[in-house]
């Protein structure tokens, strides 16, 4: 009778525990966005195998930053790592039992690392070597690969014998990231160069990660403010968007600015790194601001302002996604690089804003420096085009693939009302003329 009484509570408990995590996981902006890692079995040795295991960023606009990735698995025997090419493990392990050739490593839950840009030529293989950068497939497909070799010892020689690591983890550089368990799928095709032959890996397996920002921060990492040429009020981020001002984890004053300016830690750190950020309001490393500049009869205006506020902390390879149902008809964008996002085919309101390479596709430190703007101009479509009830303005805003936090409904700029009481009409107008004309006449 008990289990009756507290199985229905348990198993709607563990739907909606799962319906949540899958919700997390899933964005509508990128329905089909994932981390691919495929692991091809190249030859046999005498105790295992070589294989070459590639990750592919099928993300549309988010990218692997600084300090780049970090992959983890956990072998399902007791497999080692004998050598690496273009990748290595942050630990060895204990290699004890091993007289002579010593492996890379033998901890059985191995944790690997890309290689930094500059290593020797034969330590590398094709698209390693980048610290671990990978771009997003829509800002940069040709970026966005990153790949290594492995001999493992230890392991199967077949395809009969081979064992499948268990519990692939991925940093992307941060939390976030929820990988399957490893499937076999067939066998990778390879051409050589000149297109003249096809060979296949002996065996092949994908991985599959997806992110979800609910994992990856209690909080946003980025905030929207606005304003607008028609009304003088500005719509601040809404207060304690990326957690609530604490003066023992933001910087409050010049000489704290002194100390950690120049003390850059993207290349050990990611996101909101707590006594790197100013003390605001909103306490968000980045704030993207909308100002609807200008309006002209057959197009208007936009500003859009990226400010960030972490000192110790650069963004390379940036990006920023708007949402907006006007960006179907946008004719122009300056100092920014953009791509339209049709994530479904009846539907063309999102663009993906980055930086041109070379001149703002990094976004400094807080400071004088640490902005990047661009304006665009849209043309009016007369059937939808407004400006009031909050139109003018981005029904989303996503910087680095996260999410803004958007002011409320209600605290948009507001188009003035046009009310008769407020506005003296020409019929009064006319009759004021007349009086004033008549009273003249009356004093000659």
């Amino acid at each position: 009778m008990m289990f009756h009484k507290f199985a229905y509570p348990l198993a709607m408990a563990g739907f909606l525990a799962v319906i949540i995590s899958q919700a997390g996981a899933y964005d509508p902006l990128d329905p089909t966005g994932n981390i691919t890692i495929k692991w091809d079995i190249i030859s046999w040795t005498a105790d295992g195998y070589v294989a070459v295991v590639t990750m592919t960023n099928f993300q549309m606009y988010r990218h692997i930053m600084n300090p780049g990735w970090t992959l983890g698995w956990v072998w399902p025997k007791k497999e080692v790592i004998w050598s690496m090419v273009g990748a290595q493990a942050t630990e060895q392990g204990d290699c004890s039992k091993f007289k002579g050739n010593v492996p890379h490593c033998c901890k059985r839950n191995p944790t690997v690392v890309d290689l930094l840009p500059g290593v020797p030529y034969n330590q590398q293989i094709a698209n390693c070597c980048k610290g671990g950068l990978v771009s997003s497939w829509g800002q940069d497909s040709s970026a966005a690969v990153s790949s290594f070799q492995l001999s493992v010892g230890l392991a199967g020689t077949s395809n009969k014998t081979v064992k499948l690591p268990l519990n692939f983890t991925l940093l992307g550089p941060g939390l976030g990231y929820t990988c399957s368990q490893a499937k076999k799928v067939p066998s990778t095709v390879f051409i050589t160069p000149d297109g003249r032959r096809k060979t296949q890996a002996w065996m092949t397996w994908n991985v599959t990660c997806t992110y979800s920002q609910i994992l990856a921060s209690r909080y946003p990492s980025c905030c929207v403010s606005m304003s607008s040429f028609y009304n003088s009020t500005i719509t601040p981020c809404p207060a304690c968007s990326c957690g609530c001002k604490n003066n023992k984890t933001c910087i409050s004053n010049d000489a704290e600015i002194r100390s950690v300016v120049g003390k850059n830690i993207s290349t050990r750190a990611s996101g909101n790194t707590g006594s790197g950020i100013k003390c605001t309001n909103h306490m968000c490393p980045i704030r993207v601001h909308w100002h609807v500049k200008l309006n002209y009869k057959e197009y208007w205006r936009v500003k859009m302002t990226v400010t960030n506020f972490n000192y110790r902390m650069n963004y390379t390879q940036w990006t920023l996604v708007a949402q907006h149902p006007n960006l179907d008809n946008i004719t122009q964008v300056f100092s920014f690089d953009y791509k339209p996002l049709v994530p479904y085919e009846s539907t063309n309101d999102t663009g993906m804003f980055y930086g041109l390479k070379f001149f703002n596709d990094v976004l400094k430190e807080a400071g004088a420096d640490g902005n990047v703007q661009t304006e665009l101009i849209l043309k009016k479509d007369m059937n939808t085009f407004t400006f009031n009830q909050g139109w003018a303005f981005p029904r989303k805003i996503y910087f680095n693939g996260d999410e803004c936090r958007m002011p409320a409904p209600d605290e948009y700029p507001y188009l003035p009302s046009s009310a008769i009481s407020n506005v003296i009409s020409s019929s009064t107008v006319a009759s004021i003329l007349i009086l004033v004309f008549a009273n003249l006449l009356v004093t000659i």
